[in-house]
This record gives structure tokens, sequence and C-alpha cells, in this order.
């Protein structure tokens, strides 16, 4: 299995390829960072995969590698816990209406519910969130087994609209719409939304494009004010549309082009189904 067939392998690939270690294709000249080859492999996303290396946990020709940065040539096999990376036999994209006081984690030592117990149970894939909607947040949340996909509408330069409804227990100052589409100062970070409408005396429509952690909770806190509702309801080209809490559905051909036209190109990739 080429790296090359990485990019290739589409969410509807008949023909999935079979198991093997992840080589680079014998006529690529170009080499792959390590966290690149495990991210499209399916195996981690891209700062997972980063963490896995540091702690010793990947080998590239039987030795451990360490340095998240190590380039992968043609002749290079790699492995994580002893065992070689293979490519996903099929690519998957979910968008979850997450519930409120569902996690987005892969395990949570308070024993609260996760997100991830929303899938599908018949996917035997391992799908990982791209980004994250905080505890007490709902919405629309992509999850993936596509690390490359992930690593790019993850990025924060990815420049991607998220859209939020946002509805206050108090009447919301005018001043907060202002300041906060101005950029306003809180404990020496800058938070600054791209929109914010008054859509009622306590509602409100916020657009963010570099979402901070926690980036509207904490605005709203510094103004005094508490969200009872903040559900995201659009990612770039993606709307939540009438999903169901707790359901999910697959991104179409048509949004995964639309959300892949809206992102910056990089040197791992474009698109990869």
């Amino acid at each position: 299995m080429s790296l090359n067939d990485f990019s290739r392998l589409g969410a509807e690939d008949k023909n999935a390829a079979h198991t093997g270690a992840a080589r680079l294709s014998e006529t690529e000249e170009k080499p792959l960072r390590l966290q690149v080859v495990l991210a499209r492999s399916g195996a981690a996303s891209r700062r997972a995969s980063e963490t896995f290396i540091a702690q010793g946990r990947v080998s590239v020709n039987g030795k451990t590698v360490t340095e998240p940065g190590t380039k992968v040539y043609a002749r290079d096999e790699v492995s994580l816990d002893g065992k070689p990376v293979t490519a996903e036999k099929r690519l998957r994209y979910l968008a979850l209406h997450k519930p409120p006081e569902y996690l987005c984690s892969a395990s949570d030592s308070f024993g609260r519910r996760l997100a991830l117990e929303l899938l599908p149970p018949e996917m035997p894939e391992r799908l990982y969130s791209v980004g994250r909607l905080d505890y007490l947040s709902s919405g629309l949340i992509f999850f993936t087994n596509d690390g490359g996909f992930s690593a790019r509408l993850g990025h924060p330069s990815s420049g991607i609209e998220k859209e939020y409804e946002v509805e206050s227990t108090v009447p919301v100052p005018g001043a907060f719409v202002d300041e906060f589409t101005a950029g306003v100062l809180i404990d020496g970070q800058r938070y600054r939304a791209a929109m914010v409408e008054k859509t009622g005396k306590k509602s409100l429509r916020i657009v963010l494009v570099e979402g901070k952690n926690r980036e509207i909770r904490r605005v709203f806190s510094h103004f005094h004010l508490h969200p009872c509702l903040l559900r995201r309801v659009r990612i770039g080209p993606v709307r939540l549309g009438d999903l169901a809490e707790g359901k999910t559905r697959p991104l179409t051909k048509e949004e995964l082009y639309a959300i892949d036209s809206a992102l910056p190109k990089t040197d791992t990739g474009g698109r990869t189904w």
C-alpha cells in the first residue's frame, strides 16, 4: 500500500487496498512527515500521532523514532505499537448533532458520556472528532478516520466559519455585540467574532473563524452573562439543518468538495475522497 493510495481512497471506493505496511510510492520522491503518514492511515489524528511519536510508540524500519518531524521515504516502513500502519479500507465522514453533556474525547476518567458512543455501532473504523464542542454545548461536529482531512479542517489557519445560536439567561447589552465584533481582551487573550447579530433580547447569532477554547463562554462571563443554550449550527458550508440530537448522517460528496474548496491547500495534499 503506497501513501499515494491513501489520498485516492474515497468514501465509496469499492477496491479497498490490501493490508500492508505504509510505504511511499516507489516513484514518489517527496518525503512526508511521520505524523502525516499516521494521520493519513487513520491510525490517529495528526496531534495524537505527534504524541504517539514522542512517547516512543512509533518505529521506522524497526527503529523507534521520537521526533515528529522525521521524514519518511519510499524505502521506509512505519509501525505503531509494533503493528504495521495500514490504510483504512473505507474513509468515513460523519456529521453528528451532539447533545449537551456529551464529551468530545476518546475516554473520560469521570465516566461522563462520550460523543463517540452516539456513532453508528456497525462501523468498524475508528473515528475521531474534528475539533471539539465543549461538554455543555450542542450542535454540529464532524467525525472521520481521515487524518489529513481532520488536520486541514481543524487547523487555526483553515479560515472555516463556525456559526452558533446562543441564548442568554438575561437580556444581552449592545456593548456585548460591539466589543465582541471589534475584539475584547480577556486575561491577556484577544477574542474577536467574525459576526455577532442579536436575534432577540436574549438571543444571538455568532460566527467565529479561529475559535479559541470556550471562546463564547469566556466572553459571556466577561460581560457577567450566562448562556443557557449554545448550539453550533454550521461548519463552513455544512449546516446542522433538521438533524436530530444524538443522530448522525454522512457528509455528502457535494459537502466534502465544498469544504475542500474553502480550505487552503498544504504540502500534505488536498482532498482524500
